[in-house]
């Protein structure tokens, strides 16, 4: 018998294998951003003030650092540098979420595979698209990082823009990622437009930008009127 002549140049490619949604991925996150991080002003509000002693952090502060050790731990599957956290309200929070930021980026410029290998959401995704997008939310509204996400997000779309010219597209990791961001700039929109003629909540948000905290908005209102 002869042998198998070599594949002409107009053959058909060999089928990849189609990339898998990281379930395990997004679940862990989503665990984790909810638990370790909108947990933290809760834990404030429900434990006494002198829970432990003052010269010790509280147990919101080993909260926030027991979230810079795990974050890392659950992007194993990407390039990740060490995170080094200084607790402080400025310098602090850009040390944390650049780097948080740009790891999100990272992983979303490895999101796309080629036409062929094309995918939607699976259902554990869209399930997970809510709580996704409602944490981005509170990252933007108590974190006031609009600025960060809106040029982390104008990067994001900006790769899907040039990858596409290459004739790559979003598998389901990117879908969801690109998905949860846009969903959480609606809700800051809707958030925002229902405060906007908030007279009192104006007067503690200074700048251009007016992206009330919702830790503001219960210290001003909400926990107001659960004492009248």
């Amino acid at each position: 018998a002869g042998t198998a002549s070599p594949p002409r140049s107009g053959s058909v490619e060999a089928v990849l294998p189609r990339p898998r949604f990281h379930l395990d991925l997004w679940l862990s996150f989503t665990f984790q951003n909810w638990i370790l991080d909108v947990g933290r002003p809760v834990v404030m509000l429900v434990l006494p003030a002198d829970w432990l002693p003052l010269q010790h952090p509280g147990v919101a502060d080993h909260l926030h650092f027991l979230y810079n050790v795990t974050a890392p731990l659950i992007l194993l599957k990407v390039d990740v540098f060490e995170l080094l956290f200084h607790y402080d309200d400025t310098v602090g929070h850009m040390m944390w979420y650049v780097p948080f930021f740009l790891v999100l980026v990272l992983f979303f410029n490895g999101c796309f595979s080629r036409r062929e290998q094309e995918e939607r959401m699976p259902p554990s995704a869209w399930m997970l698209l809510a709580p996704n997008a409602a944490y981005y939310w509170y990252l933007i509204t108590e974190g006031q990082t609009f600025i960060l996400f809106t040029f982390t997000f104008f990067a994001m779309t900006t790769t899907v823009m040039h990858q596409r010219r290459r004739g790559l597209f979003l598998n389901s990791d990117g879908l969801f990622m690109f998905y949860s961001f846009s969903a959480a700039l609606i809700l800051v929109a809707i958030w925002v437009a229902c405060l906007w003629n908030d007279s009192i909540l104006r007067t503690t948000v200074p700048g251009l930008i007016y992206i009330p905290r919702p830790c503001t908005v219960y210290t001003l209102h909400l926990h107001q009127m659960s004492h009248i």
